[in-house]
């Protein structure tokens, strides 16, 4: 099974991944583990084009996969493979009260953080964060040249009913 899980910050991409990787065993990817310098101390430097499309060739042609992220136009590769693309599309503000308790917890240590993120940062990525929901990522759900396996939901365990995969 290939799944391609997309959605802006806070949707709860990470989380469903996480769970659907652990109830099907199959591995999951982070695009953001790809797209950006892991190396940096700080946020917003990029991976090197070639390292990062090498990265995401080699994990789409594996026999099964869930990969998840924000981007639509470098990780059309894994649209291409997916038998699955999930839109998670809950409401903005679900997605803000998310990403700053995400950030809370970083500063308090409850998750770890490898990577200086500042309060103006994440403002910036909640700004950036209502545009992609309310303008890109609709933008791509009517012109995705997928539709045969686009599936958007507003909860992301919405995917594991869809999948007929036991809560329990």
């Amino acid at each position: 099974m290939k799944l391609h899980i997309i959605g802006g910050s806070g949707s709860g991409k990470s989380y469903i991944s996480a769970l659907l990787s652990w109830k099907l065993n199959i591995p999951h990817y982070e695009l953001d583990d790809i797209f950006w310098d892991n190396e940096a101390g700080i946020y917003g430097v990029k991976a090197p084009e070639e390292e990062r499309d090498r990265k995401l060739s080699e994990i789409v042609s594996r026999e099964s996969w869930i990969i998840e992220g924000v981007y639509r136009v470098w990780a059309q590769p894994s649209f291409l493979a997916a038998d699955k693309i999930f839109v998670l599309m809950p409401p903005v503000s679900v997605q803000e009260e998310r990403r700053l308790k995400r950030h809370e917890d970083r500063i308090s240590g409850a998750v770890a953080n490898h990577k200086i993120e500042t309060p103006e940062g994440v403002r910036e990525l909640i700004e950036w964060n209502g545009d992609y929901n309310l303008v890109k990522l609709p933008r791509f759900i009517e012109s995705c040249e997928y539709q045969d396996k686009l599936i958007p939901v507003m909860d992301n365990l919405e995917i594991l009913e869809l999948l007929a995969i036991e809560t329990e």
